[in-house]
């Protein structure tokens, strides 16, 4: 069975075929980053690893552009609050982000572009969108895009412009010539830092969010690629826009296939910081291990909406005790996938039908049943390659069992590292949850003027 892929601008399942014999070129919309990454930006993660894992388990070679916005409004303000360069703050959120990432066992993309790195590149589409009259400069320095100018603008979100248009509530601000047309450069504000502003033919100022992912996609994978994916949040305005810009400037749809990953749910309700159910990743894991919290979110499909509990998770952590204790005591190899055993077929079969993990799990606890029931070496080692490529079940199961996950040197090491980190971003609650954490898996910290050690409790 062949790769199909629901695609969001078709509305349909479609079979995956690539522009270049054996090549996915794939971006995703990475994180803005002026704080600690949250559940929902795991949610987005742990889906798009998993369609890159997947892509490269059917053989093809995958060049996957993930980028970091780290030129925006809020980095701009957090900069400010806590009185450091834009810079030292972005290069620290950076470190803690591949931190709670890897911990999740989320791999690292081909190319991870920061958004400051491709102001030339971004100026270079604002001016041929300029010179195709799609751009327009306001009264006020900046510079705008003219909806209205592009034929195709509303087709990823199923829209008409007039539709868009008639629910727009606020006037036209800021010289735009329409509430729809967005900016793709920004004039520089007096009050606002020197390291925020960018030279360019406009004036000094800095790109708009949307011509960011545009011009890093462009150059980083051409101007027409296989698959763009992004949070279901993303599908308008920002991936609309995307196509506007990209489209507009090059006369191609930059993407041939867009895959939107569902929202994410607290118990069953949008997480926000004023509600007091927002969760860093951090957070959790000092309360679940990190591949329960994977297993957690790869078991529901990838475009269904995600409903995180403390209810579910413990759910999770159980199902995957039972994986591991049918590995228990079997200790098998990985082995290569012998595919047209039957159950890896079905497991392939329900991967390749637009990668749907609830059917791939359902096939690996049929395993974990038969290798409890008969002790099977077979069935046990199919059930840990099947798994490995979704990316869990890859711990000795003894010692998962006996320490729900015990900790190595690295991962020790790993959560000092991010409490310190806690600690220098003044979120002490945060730090003494990692301290507690560390300490009911036997790890007692030691604070000293030196750093912090440790020693076996």
């Amino acid at each position: 069975m062949t790769l199909r892929i629901h695609n969001t601008l078709s509305r349909e399942l479609e079979t995956f075929t690539t522009i270049e014999p054996n090549h996915v070129r794939m971006y995703v919309c990475g994180i803005t980053i002026y704080d600690l990454c949250h559940v929902g930006h795991a949610r987005m993660m742990v889906a798009f690893d998993l369609i890159h894992r997947w892509l490269r388990v059917l053989g093809y070679r995958v060049t996957y552009v993930r980028n970091v916005t780290d030129i925006d409004d809020k980095i701009i303000r957090r900069a400010l609050e806590r009185q450091i360069p834009i810079r030292q703050l972005t290069d620290e959120m950076i470190v803690a982000m591949h931190t709670d990432l890897d911990a999740l066992g989320i791999e690292r993309p081909t190319h991870e572009p920061r958004a400051t790195e491709y102001v030339p590149q971004m100026l270079a589409m604002i001016g041929a969108l300029e010179a195709k009259g799609l751009a327009y400069r306001s009264t006020n320095g900046d510079v705008n895009y003219a909806v209205r100018k592009f034929a195709g603008y509303g087709k990823l979100s199923g829209k008409s412009v007039d539709e868009l248009r008639s629910g727009e509530r606020v006037a036209v601000l800021d010289g735009k010539d329409d509430p729809l047309d967005f900016v793709l450069w920004k004039a520089a504000k007096a009050e606002e830092p020197q390291d925020a502003k960018y030279p360019s033919g406009y004036g000094a100022g800095r790109p708009g969010w949307h011509i960011e992912c545009s011009a890093m996609a462009c150059a980083l994978l051409g101007e027409q690629f296989d698959l763009h994916g992004g949070g279901a949040d993303l599908q308008f305005p920002h991936h609309e826009n995307e196509i506007a810009q990209s489209e507009g400037a090059t006369g191609r749809p930059p993407a041939r296939i867009w895959a939107h990953n569902g929202l994410l749910n607290v118990d069953q309700v949008k997480m926000s910081k004023s509600l007091g159910n927002f969760f860093t990743i951090r957070e959790v894991l000092a309360r679940y291990d990190a591949e329960t919290v994977r297993f957690f979110m790869l078991r529901t499909h990838y475009r269904s909406p995600f409903n995180f509990s403390d209810a579910n998770l413990d759910d999770a952590r159980a199902s995957l005790r039972r994986l591991y204790t049918a590995l228990d005591g079997l200790d098998p190899p990985m082995q290569e996938v012998d595919w047209a055993a039957p159950q890896a077929a079905t497991f392939r079969a329900a991967m390749n039908d637009d990668f749907n993990t609830p059917l791939a799990v359902a096939v690996l606890f049929e395993l974990a049943a038969e290798a409890n029931r008969t002790r099977s070496l077979e069935a046990a080692a199919l059930l840990k390659s099947l798994a490995a490529t979704l990316g869990f079940l890859q711990q000795a199961p003894r010692r998962y069992l006996q320490g729900g996950n015990m900790l190595d040197e690295a991962r020790i090491a790993e959560r000092i590292e991010a409490r310190n980190a806690a600690k220098k971003a003044r979120d002490f609650a945060l730090a003494d949850a990692i301290r507690d954490e560390l300490l009911t898996q036997g790890v007692a910290l030691q604070d000293a003027a030196s750093g912090t050690t440790w020693v076996k409790a």
